[in-house]
């Protein structure tokens, strides 16, 4: 009898054990790169990701954003290979950042690809191309978990209007450190400078440089770029997506409940970066109104400029689109092009 209770106890230990997820021992605190002030829509989209994870585990998992690239000494194309050893647990990334280790995250930097429609945008990152490119990134040791946004990156300068790749002729123009970057404004005459961005801030104050390209509500507004730079053209030549991610090795870290909470999280604050990055670009001309009003003078591109900037950079789109992957590129411009027949109302194939 008495072995008969041992034998009880001893296989409800073993159940016990089986149905109960088994508990790592979670960090005090997960750090969470961002290569971004905390201010922007960027920074504030990771700030609400650790809150939010935060109060819904109770405070058992606490995640720190460590802001202006404090974690990359300042080499913020180092950020993807830190997530992926570990050394980041979380990150908030930029997919131009990442690019230089993922080539196919180049997609998003090809020249003029998305016509300014945020809704193809959206159609690429919500279909099967975005699926594809998480499952790259998770392959490579880094989990997605959603979707961001940085914005349209739109071109400002000291010197003069930009209306024609003829007005990028000598322009020193910094660029983040990616080389399909350096192809882009090689192609259209400019002076490409890669710097990281606070080397970038110092340059256009000081002069050292005419001038920039970056989204405008993340970066050109809370940077007040219009004290460096006078002239902005929206020309919508590349977009800048966010991705929330985490290091496999933390991920595989956490139980199965804790990844749903903070899969969820990343959705929600996902959700809300990418409004508000936009905000005042869609609709409302409220982030126009900001620039204006600080002395910024506008160039809206016609659809005849924006073409001719198609036509310069066509050799480096085909050039990239080679070395992304021809399946994946023609993927996202059928993607595009569905949204644009859509919204034309049209059933003409678009040629590029």
């Amino acid at each position: 009898m008495k072995k008969m209770v041992v034998c009880f106890v001893v296989c409800c230990y073993i159940f016990i054990a089986l149905v109960t997820p088994v508990m790592a021992a979670y960090k005090a605190e997960y750090r969470m790169s961002v290569v971004v002030e905390p201010t922007s829509p960027w920074g504030q989209g990771a700030q609400m990701f650790a809150d939010l994870v935060k109060k819904r585990t109770d405070g058992r998992i606490v995640i720190k954003p460590y802001f202006r690239s404090e974690l990359l000494a300042g080499k913020q194309t180092n950020e993807f290979l830190l997530l992926r050893q570990g050394a980041a647990d979380f990150a908030l990334g930029s997919t131009i950042n990442w690019s230089p280790m993922v080539k196919e995250l180049n997609l998003f930097s090809l020249p003029f690809l998305f016509h300014n429609e945020y809704q193809a945008v959206d159609a690429l990152e919500t279909g099967k191309v975005g699926k594809k490119v998480f499952n790259i990134l998770n392959n490579k040791g880094v989990v997605a978990l959603a979707w961001g946004e940085n914005g349209f990156r739109e071109i400002t300068n000291s010197k003069r209007p930009i209306n024609s790749p003829e007005d990028m002729q000598g322009l020193k123009i910094r660029i983040v450190g990616a080389p399909i970057f350096m192809d882009i404004f090689k192609a259209l005459g400019a002076d490409p400078v890669a710097m990281n961005w606070e080397e970038a801030l110092s340059a256009l104050r000081a002069g050292k440089v005419d001038g920039q390209e970056n989204p405008v509500v993340s970066i050109t507004v809370p940077y007040r770029l219009w004290e460096a730079n006078k002239y902005i053209t929206f020309w919508h030549y590349a977009i800048d997506p966010l991705i929330f991610a985490a290091s496999k090795e933390t991920w595989d870290a956490l139980d199965r409940i804790d990844q749903e909470i903070i899969s969820k999280a990343a959705r929600e604050a996902a959700n809300w970066q990418k409004n508000a990055a936009r905000e005042g670009l869609t609709g409302s001309a409220g982030s126009l109104d900001i620039l204006k009003k600080n002395g910024m003078e506008i160039t809206l591109l016609t659809p005849e400029q924006f073409q001719a900037f198609k036509i310069k950079t066509k050799p480096v789109y085909d050039k990239w689109a080679s070395d992304i992957g021809t399946d994946l590129v023609r993927a996202a411009e059928d993607a595009v092009q569905s949204v644009e027949l859509k919204k034309a109302g049209k059933g003409k194939k678009i040629n590029r």
